[in-house]
């Protein structure tokens, strides 16, 4: 707000004006398609979207045997196909079990039923990638397949989910960031009339893009999926160090806020053992010979 000097014989008068680095918020609606009483989110559609393109890309990966150790693939094309079930709900469920856990348990406490409304949001990624290890696990033993080699083939698509979902947080005008003077800095609907970081955007630029590229790299130009677990290893630790990264920039969930210091955040609690457990990972992968089952 800026107040004008008032000059002889006129009132002073009050003249608000918006910062000139806030970027009008983009008007785009949370639902893409309402059909009756249904409605399709652009958030589930990140999550849907994510799943089938890392379905998609470890097929590929598969097919290509110059990426495996003596040229054997570590498990069908058929795996995949089945294990798509096993990962859904490990995202679904793991995801909705840490939120309730690790961001709002005193809430669910006193209405256990609340857990169970998904359409209401609150999805951890945490919680998620544990589902999701835990499913791997699980499926490998099933079937026979490495355990380390289906965490390699799974983490390498994955960041491009991630980098969707953060976008559609970004359209949900949810998970901002702290108040800023950047240029790019914006106004969100429910965050106040100061411009912030959109730290959801930070978000999805290095889990999904930055991460995805990586481990690109790691897989085609180094050819690390024949080193078991290492490819695992960069994205657990990849992700961490970017969360760890952007919640510095980010505001944390309001029941929590900061935990120590007006700086740590629940997010960076939850990140630093996966940089401690990814770059252990790393650091005792061993080439494998062959991966045949």
């Amino acid at each position: 707000m800026v107040r004008a000097l008032s000059t002889a014989g006129n009132p002073p008068l009050e003249i608000f004006l918006l910062p000139l680095a806030a970027l009008p918020f983009p008007e785009i609606d949370p639902v893409l398609l309402r059909i009756g009483p249904l409605a399709i989110h652009w958030y589930g559609i990140g999550y849907v979207v994510g799943i089938l393109f890392a379905w998609w890309y470890a097929k590929r990966l598969l097919s290509n045997r110059r990426l495996w150790a003596d040229g054997i693939p570590p498990m069908k094309p058929e795996d995949l196909d089945d294990f798509v079930v096993w990962a859904a709900a490990g995202i679904v469920l793991g995801g909705r079990i840490g939120y309730v856990l690790f961001y709002d348990l005193a809430r669910y406490i006193e209405e256990p039923l609340a857990a169970l409304a998904l359409w209401e949001g609150g999805m951890s990624f945490h919680g998620g990638l544990l589902g999701t290890i835990l499913a791997m696990i699980l499926f490998s033993r099933s079937r026979g397949i490495r355990v380390w080699s289906m965490f390699d083939i799974v983490a390498a698509g994955v960041p491009v989910g991630l980098g969707l979902v953060r976008c559609a947080n970004f359209i949900n005008s949810e998970l901002w960031g702290r108040t800023t003077d950047v240029p790019w800095a914006f106004v969100f609907p429910n965050g106040g009339p100061e411009p912030r970081h959109p730290s959801q955007l930070y978000e999805g630029a290095l889990e999904g893009l930055v991460l995805f590229i990586v481990l690109r790299i790691l897989t085609h130009r180094f050819l690390k999926l024949k080193t078991p677990g290492f490819v695992g290893g960069a994205f657990v630790a990849g992700y961490g160090l970017s969360r760890i990264i952007v919640e510095f920039f980010r505001v944390p969930d309001p029941q929590l806020g900061y935990l120590l210091g007006g700086w740590l955040t629940m997010g960076m609690i939850l990140s630093l053992p996966m940089v401690l457990a990814g770059a252990w990972a790393m650091a005792t992968a061993k080439p494998s010979t062959s991966l045949a089952r």
